[in-house]
C-alpha cells in the first residue's frame, strides 16, 4: 500500500493515525509513504513504514527523480489523501490498479480525475475525520487514535536539558505558517507572565530559524516581565516533540506544533480566530481552545459561520486581536486545576 500525504506537518500528524489504524488492522502490509522532505525529518522515526521524501521546491528535476524511484513499483492500493494538483501529477507515476481519492465535493484541485475509487461523502469534519474515511473506504472502521513515534536518545536529553525538574513548562510556539494567523508578540508576553506568577512555570519559546519565527521571539523577549528560555531555531523537529512531550502545555496558534503535541498527549490551548477549530484544531484539546472564529466571520465578513464554506480562513488583519490575555489566562487556569484535581 502506498500513501501519498507530502505536506504539512499538522497534516502528516493526521496521516499518521490512518497508517497506524490500517497497520494494526493489516499487519502483514507493507506500507510506503511519499512525503515531503521537511516532514520526513520528523515521520522518519516511525518504524516499519518505507519513506520516499519529495523536495517540493524542487521542480521538474525532482519530479523527474521521483518517477525514477517509482519506475518498475507497482503497489496494490494508493491512499491519494492530498488535495494539491502538485500531488496529483505525482500520482500518475504510481502504479496501482486502485487509487483512493476524496469524494467529488470535497476532491478539489481536480483530484477527481486522477483517482479510480473515492471515500464516502462526509459533511462538516476535522481534517483527521476526513483522513480516516480512506480506512473506513477501505472497510477499517476500528480507529487506532495513536501517533507513537519513537524518540532517539539524543531528542530526548534535549528535552531533559531544559527541563531538568518536575517543574511545570509552558511551551510557546508562536508562528504559524501564515502571519495573520499569529498572535501579537505581547500578548504571548502577558500569557508568560501569568503562567509564571500564577501556576510557577516555565516558560519556553519554540519555532523554526525563519525570519519571522525570529523576530516573534525577539518581541516576545523583548515584552516579557518574567524570564523566557529561547530555543527558537535550536532545535529539530524530533527534539522539538520531545520538548513538547515533557511539557505541561502548549500555546500556539493553528500550527504543526500543536498537533505535534496531540501526538504526545500534551494539551494545547490553541488560538483560533483566523481558522476554525472544528477543522483543523488540536483534535485532544477542544475544550483548551480559544475559540473566536464565529466572531471573526461576523466581524470581518458580517455572515455565521454557518454560512461559510467548511474550509473557509478568515485570514485578514486584526483578526488575532479577538483572542485577548484574559482568553489565553482563563484557559490556563482552567487547565491547571483540572490536571490538580486529576493528581
Amino acid at each position: 500500500m502506498c500513501l501519498l500525504r507530502l505536506s504539512a506537518i499538522g497534516d502528516a500528524c493526521h496521516a499518521l493515525a490512518v497508517l497506524r489504524t490500517l497497520q494494526t488492522a493489516w499487519p502483514a502490509t507493507r506500507f510506503t509513504w511519499i512525503i515531503g522532505a521537511l516532514e520526513h525529518k520528523l515521520m522518519r522515526l516511525v518504524p516499519d513504514v518505507e519513506f520516499i521524501s519529495y523536495q517540493k521546491r524542487g521542480g521538474f528535476a525532482e519530479f523527474r527523480r521521483l518517477r525514477r524511484v517509482l519506475a518498475g513499483r507497482e503497489f496494490d492500493v494508493l491512499l491519494h489523501m492530498q488535495l494539491a494538483f502538485r500531488a496529483s501529477l505525482i500520482s500518475t507515476g504510481i502504479r496501482a490498479p486502485v487509487k483512493l481519492g476524496f469524494d467529488r465535493p470535497r476532491a478539489r484541485e481536480l483530484q477527481w480525475l486522477f483517482t479510480t475509487e473515492r471515500i464516502h461523502a462526509a459533511g462538516n469534519q476535522h481534517v483527521l475525520d476526513s483522513l480516516f474515511g480512506f480506512a473506513a473506504a477501505l472497510g477499517v472502521h476500528e480507529r487506532e487514535l495513536r501517533f507513537d513515534v519513537p524518540l532517539p536518545a539524543e531528542a530526548l536529553a534535549y528535552a531533559a536539558r531544559l527541563m531538568p525538574d518536575s517543574r511545570p513548562t509552558l511551551v510557546i510556539s508562536g508562528c504559524s505558517s501564515h502571519r495573520l494567523r499569529n498572535w501579537r508578540p505581547e500578548y504571548y508576553a502577558a500569557a508568560a507572565g501569568h503562567a509564571t506568577r500564577a501556576h510557577g512555570m516555565r516558560v519556553i519559546l519554540c519555532g523554526g530559524p525563519g525570519a519571522v519565527e525570529r523576530a516573534m521571539a525577539d518581541a516576545i523577549v523583548r515584552h516579557a516581565t518574567v524570564p523566557v528560555i529561547d530555543q527558537v531555531g535550536k532545535d529539530t523537529l524530533p527534539e522539538l516533540l520531545a520538548v513538547l512531550a515533557r511539557a505541561k502545555v502548549l500555546l500556539s496558534p493553528d500550527s504543526g506544533p500543536a498537533h505535534m503535541a496531540t501526538m504526545v498527549g500534551t494539551p494545547v490551548i490553541g488560538l483560533y480566530a483566523a481558522t476554525n477549530p472544528a477543522r483543523t484544531g488540536p483534535y485532544l484539546s477542544r475544550a483548551y481552545t480559544v475559540d473566536r472564529y464565529a466572531e471573526a466571520a461576523r466581524s470581518f465578513l458580517g455572515r455565521e459561520p454557518e454560512q461559510l464554506p467548511w474550509a473557509t480562513k478568515i485570514e485578514r488583519p486584526g483578526v488575532m486581536d479577538l483572542i485577548t490575555p484574559a482568553d489565553v489566562a482563563a484557559k490556563l487556569d482552567g487547565l491547571m486545576r483540572e490536571r490538580t484535581r486529576r493528581r
